[in-house]
């Protein structure tokens, strides 16, 4: 009597849809960047609310522009996203609250093929970068300047009496 043993075969158009799907979820865990996520600070007065999304171009270069030896080379980034660029849109930074800015590469993945083109030059790197802030009203002026401004002004508008009544200008 022989015994049969059963094994577990695993086919391969199952193995590559295994590998596949762990690249593509370790692929979009690096390509999502999450630049400030400020949450539940109490805005005071909160004005409007400012959000958007939109493409801005996130194209890589090698560091040593050497073709072939680029490959082995770091790369830097041509045009750097930052919060404060980003947020600009809003309004200025000092009257912005509880702000969440997104940078997501996700198609820069299929895109080194741009690299492959240029022998590791050059990456084109297209991003997609959404935001959103709250907008607070601005501050109220300081009010200890004012009496000052006002006294001034009332003594220019008094007329002096040496002319009779017409007020020269100073």
């Amino acid at each position: 009597m022989t015994k049969e043993r059963s094994m577990i075969q695993v086919r391969p158009a199952a193995l590559l849809l295994m590998v596949a799907a762990l690249a593509l979820a370790g692929c979009t865990a690096l390509t999502r960047d999450v630049l400030v996520k400020e949450s539940g600070q109490p805005a005071s007065s909160v004005a409007s609310h400012c959000s958007g999304s939109e493409w801005m171009d996130n194209s890589m270069i090698a560091v040593v522009p050497i073709p072939i030896v680029a490959f082995a080379s770091p790369t830097q980034e041509l045009n750097d996203i930052t919060t404060d660029d980003v947020l600009k849109r809003c309004g200025p930074p000092e009257r912005l609250a509880n702000r969440h800015v997104e940078v997501n590469r996700g198609l820069c993945v299929p895109l080194t093929l741009t690299r492959l083109i240029t022998l590791g030059v050059w990456h084109w790197c297209p991003a997609d970068v959404s935001y959103d802030a709250d907008v607070t009203a601005p501050a109220p002026a300081v009010a200890s300047t004012a009496p000052a401004i006002q006294n001034q002004i009332q003594n220019q508008a008094q007329p002096e009496p040496s002319y009779g009544g017409v007020a020269r200008a100073r």
